[in-house]
């Protein structure tokens, strides 16, 4: 708080309740309501109008200074709340729950919710197609319990993770939105830049209480039905995001009635390097656009496409799981059943996190009018889908069921284009019930009774100028001009005097006043009330809602990998049980999209026996291309989806490493070869047979020698102890070598061709090593000037007269290779990395000289002697 509120002026009592309540929320923005705003004072105030643009104004003193202050209409304050949100701010909505009318001083307020990036479950403040996820996570040593939490649709999933590297792959993965971390959590790194990182006391992590609170929440005895009971670490942290949970919305959440637990060893594990390289949702930039998510994401509604998004990024290692969808993906090509499908989950919409609002009572009319409408298209998607012959659309039509009660209470309850809020009524449909009909007649008939009035009144006083008239300030009344007010009845009851009329109201008036006026609050009390009647209606089936809509959003995901396969001419890949990849003409998913000339479609084949594959070739040659191609289609299989190939068969898999491009960590204090001899580390750590590897350019962030003497080892190392299957590219052409030297290594190169001085790609995959590199070629093409292309050729030329013979090329760092390397004619060494060239004529003369016994003229004569030989 700032110094102002640790002074002791005396407050007013508004500014004494404002204080108590944002002494008890210290950390977040208190938006205090004030009739029709939100007020924020002192350092909230400075804060919000920083970062909302919206004028920093003042109220009242505070220690003869002014108090800031900054205010947000009420019934504009989404936007404002989703900009502070988006920034990382935590707020605390504060409501008057106190009657006006009653209250002796200030009307009393408490926090009704607060709202934090992770706990958001409102439309307004939300991405469609991705989930908003709350994470929380606990340490002992390296072990982790990790538990994720989408509030919005009460996703709830625990695992547990036995590294550094396993829980920033998992952070990467889930990217939370706010993270919940022990206040002595160690790991700086891990959660270093990082938004929405909240420090929690370390009692919140205890077990036994993680463990009531948990069970209290999925009303059961313990977590064994689970599968997390011997789960202690995620339990730990489950139990503080739920309390954070529950803190947070002031509500109960019963729409959270599952724990998940996730098994590592079930998906096909991707590092957060790789995520990144392989840009599955998230590109280079930050962005969206151009990922895989971009390409294969045409899904009917959000819900879907957030189920989608989870797929790509966790591909199943059960091949029995992947090939129920893969099945299912046929079936629904069969006939193009596909097609209505699809037609009709749009009309389905995000029903998802409908019923996660309608659980924690805050649905709109418009939510439930979605939920109306995705009820009356469920017969007719149940006839879509009964001539689709597979078994998992079958017990996906099950789950997704009808509710034909619901549907017809809601189009009863629920007018065709229902208002945004229920707060000022004309939400229930007319016929729905007797009473709010009644209500509502009296308040509606109001203008025909007061006309009525009018005419009867005029003919039984004879006064011309009479007239029936309302307004807020003094409810009904009849007027009378000035002239003609003293022909007025006697049961006139004088109201008001203006200054050209007099204002008069009846008994009969005022009846009818009272009765209309209370008609109207009445009636909106009875529409408020009923609304909620049919809130709870729908809550009462929420269990059997929520599994309908897992099932929709797995059924689109399906349908969606059906119109891709289609239109993006992909084939159902084949899995074995024997290691390998045989991929004939297999292409780039995004890449593809991208041309507007064709992609050159390219093989892949690897096994037992060609486990590691050299690729060389020119730079913007495709070989960067080609290796991602590889991941992306084997992820897309493991997914349950089509992939890019005219014909792709995939054994098994457990991780996909990559290695590619260049970057630094300048706030971590690591430099661009730091960075990658890091990750190339973590790869011949955690790498197994079964994995697949893309390495590019392994070595070139150092000098020639290094890096190359580290590009071989690590290419060995690949190949003869981890025997992964690894596309390892490179521009080191000594390296092609390792086809001749290890069994299981063989050398491919991507072609291009010269004309006119200029390079042409062909793009086409090759077995073999490549001819030369056309590093001149494409720095031409970058646009470098003329001149310095024109300087370069002549220092390679002579740097290619000075090249080492071949006798000193290098031996294998294992030792004993099967035999001596040819050095490519092109390449220059500057000395021998792995064995001594033989001692010059220069050095053996050296050697022998006895400096102390030389006299000066001595000493002259063998210099020249020795400046002879080196010309020689």
């Amino acid at each position: 708080m700032s110094a102002a509120q640790n002074s002791k002026p005396q407050h007013t009592p508004m500014m004494q309740q404002y204080l108590k309540i944002k002494g008890q929320h210290p950390d977040e923005l208190v938006f205090y309501r004030m009739g029709d705003f939100y007020e924020l004072f002192y350092d909230d105030a400075k804060k919000a109008a920083e970062l909302m643009d919206i004028t920093l104004t003042a109220r009242g003193q505070s220690g003869g200074n002014p108090i800031p202050m900054a205010g947000i209409p009420f019934h504009s304050s989404e936007g404002y709340i989703a900009r502070l949100v988006r920034a990382g701010q935590s707020i605390a909505i504060v409501e008057q729950i106190g009657d006006p009318a009653t209250s002796k001083g200030p009307v009393d307020r408490q926090v009704v919710r607060i709202v934090t990036p992770g706990t958001l479950s409102d439309d307004a403040y939300l991405e469609d197609r991705r989930d908003n996820l709350l994470a929380a996570i606990y340490h002992q040593r390296e072990h982790f319990g990790f538990a994720s939490l989408d509030i919005s649709s009460g996703r709830f999933v625990v695992s547990e993770l036995d590294s550094l590297e396993a829980l920033q792959g998992e952070l990467q993965r889930l990217r939370p939105a706010e993270i919940l971390i022990s206040e002595d959590f160690p790991y700086q790194d891990v959660v270093a830049g990082l938004t929405g990182v909240r420090r929690q006391g370390p009692w919140l992590f205890e077990s036994d209480t993680a463990r009531r609170v948990l069970t209290q929440q999925l009303q059961v005895r313990d977590l064994t039905g689970f599968g997390c009971e011997d789960l202690s670490l995620a339990i730990c942290a489950a139990g503080c995001l739920l309390q954070y949970a529950k803190e947070t919305q002031r509500t109960a959440l019963p729409h959270i009635r599952k724990l998940t637990r996730e098994r590592r060893d079930e998906a096909v594990v991707l590092d957060a390097t790789s995520r990144r390289n392989l840009e599955i949702d998230i590109n280079l930039m930050g962005g969206h656009q151009h990922t895989l998510a971009w390409v294969m994401d045409k899904t009917a509604t959000s819900m879907g496409g957030r189920e989608l998004r989870r797929w790509l990024n966790r591909p199943l290692r059960d091949v029995n799981v992947v090939q129920q969808r893969q099945q299912a993906v046929s079936a629904l090509l069969e006939g193009f059943h596909y097609e209505p499908v699809h037609d009709l989950l749009k009309t389905v919409g995000d029903i998802e996190r409908v019923l996660a609002r309608v659980a924690l009572r805050s649905a709109r009319p418009r939510d439930l009018a979605r939920l109306r409408d995705a009820f009356h298209a469920l017969p007719e998607l149940q006839e879509a889908l009964k001539p689709v012959t597979s078994h998992h659309i079958v017990k996906l039509a099950t789950v997704i069921g009808e509710y034909p009660e619901l549907a017809d209470m809601l189009e009863r309850a629920i007018i065709d284009n229902p208002p945004v809020v229920i707060r000022e009524g004309g939400v229930i449909r007319e016929g729905f019930d007797e009473e709010l009909d009644e209500l509502r007649n009296i308040s509606e008939n109001a203008g025909q009774y007061l006309l009525d009035v009018e005419t009867r009144e005029r003919q039984r006083t004879g006064i011309s100028t009479l007239k029936v008239g309302y307004n807020r300030v003094h409810g009904y009344y009849i007027e009378i001009s000035r002239a003609q007010s003293a022909q007025a009845p006697v049961d006139y009851i004088r109201r008001q005097t203006l200054k050209n009329a007099e204002r008069f109201i009846t008994p009969e008036l005022k009846e009818f006043e009272d009765k209309a006026l209370s008609a109207k609050s009445r009636a909106l009390a009875r529409e408020k009330a009923l609304y909620d009647e049919v809130l709870e209606t729908v809550a009462e089936q929420l269990a059997p809602l929520q599994d309908a809509a897992q099932a929709l959003s797995e059924l689109d995901v399906i349908s969606n990998f059906a119109e891709r396969a289609t239109t993006l001419r992909f084939v159902a890949p084949e899995f074995r049980d024997a290691p390998g990849f045989d991929v004939e003409d297999g292409r780039h998913p995004v890449v593809e999209q991208l041309l507007d000339e064709p992609f050159v479609p390219n093989n892949l084949l690897m096994d037992t026996q060609r486990r590691m594959l050299v690729i060389t070739g020119p730079n913007m040659g495709g070989k960067s291309t080609y290796m991602r191609q590889a991941a992306l289609i084997a992820l897309l299989a493991y997914t349950g989806s089509f992939v890019p190939a005219n014909r792709a068969v995939l054994g098994p898999v457990d991780r996909i490493f990559t290695r590619m491009g260049s970057s630094d960590d300048i706030a971590g204090g690591r430099s661009t070869f730091m960075v990658e001899m890091t990750e190339t580390a973590n790869i011949l750590h955690n790498a197994t047979e079964l994995s697949l590897v893309l390495m590019d350019e392994v070595g070139r962030g150092t000098s020639t020698f290094d890096g190359l003497s580290l590009a071989w080892a690590t290419a060995e190392h690949l190949a003869k102890e981890i025997r992964c299957y690894t596309l390892f590219a490179t521009h080191y052409f000594e390296l092609t070598q390792l086809a001749d030297d290890l069994e299981l290594a063989v050398n491919v190169h991507l072609t291009a061709t010269e004309h006119d001085d200029s390079i042409v790609f062909l793009h086409n995959v090759h077995e073999g090593p490549a001819s030369q590199s056309y590093g001149l070629q494409v720095a031409k093409l970058a646009g470098v000037p003329q001149s310095v292309i024109g300087n370069a050729k002549a220092q390679l030329k002579l740097l290619e007269g000075s090249a080492v013979p071949a006798a000193i090329a290098p031996k294998s760092v294992a030792e004993s290779p099967k035999r001596q390397p040819a050095i490519p004619t092109q390449t220059v060494y500057q000395g021998d990395m792995f064995a001594s060239a033989e001692p010059s004529a220069v050095e053996d003369a050296l050697k022998s000289l006895d400096l102390d016994d030389l006299s000066p003229r001595e000493a002259m004569n063998r210099l020249y002697e020795l400046k002879k030989l080196l010309k020689n």
